[in-house]
């Protein structure tokens, strides 16, 4: 939900619920953290009502993160989605770990900063190396590294284009990079 309101809230909520024809929604969340005390109330109400199977709390910007992490330390939530990519990883130094800790799901968006990672490896090769953990693109090299990331549970690339998505989708085939592999990745990236 998007608004603010606890009366505004319940009728987005029950609008999602209409259109989706869905007697239980999986997850709602609070989108970009608007109003989100007064709706982390209702959240909590449809989800012991059995309307709601998870609930979560969003943000895109770097500086929402600190707030993230205190509604996490706070708050019961079930989910958390922010941004993530590998040039800019502000979320590693405590909210992936404070997610770990405390089990709450990661939704990674912005896995490729609006698109800008492609303008800086248009024309450039992967590195050799790549095929240890079956990439095959620099799609699926940005998307691999957040995935290999221990704490995250999904990344949502976001694409209007049929070729993009398959691209995006075959990042989660194949191997995954494990901790010396994202570092070797994150220095890469960083020369």
């Amino acid at each position: 939900m998007w608004t603010s309101g606890e009366a505004a809230g319940s009728k987005q909520m029950q609008a999602s619920a209409t259109k989706l024809r869905a007697p239980v929604i999986d997850l709602m969340q609070i989108h970009n953290l608007v109003d989100w005390r007064t709706h982390l109330r209702t959240l909590r109400a449809w989800k012991e009502q059995k309307k709601f199977r998870y609930i979560g709390i969003t943000h895109y910007t770097d500086p929402a993160l600190d707030e993230l992490a205190a509604i996490i330390r706070a708050e019961p939530i079930d989910f958390v989605q922010f941004g993530y990519s590998i040039a800019s990883r502000a979320a590693e130094a405590r909210l992936l770990p404070l997610c770990a800790e405390r089990g709450v799901a990661v939704i990674v968006n912005q896995p490729f900063d609006s698109g800008a990672l492609f303008g800086q490896v248009r024309g450039k090769a992967l590195p050799d190396w790549a095929v240890e953990v079956d990439c095959a693109s620099w799609s699926q090299f940005f998307l691999k590294f957040i995935l290999g990331h221990p704490a995250v549970t999904c990344v949502i690339p976001g694409t209007a284009r049929p070729d993009h998505a398959r691209d995006n989708f075959a990042a989660g085939a194949g191997r995954l990079p494990d901790a010396a592999q994202r570092q070797r990745m994150a220095e890469f990236w960083g020369a």
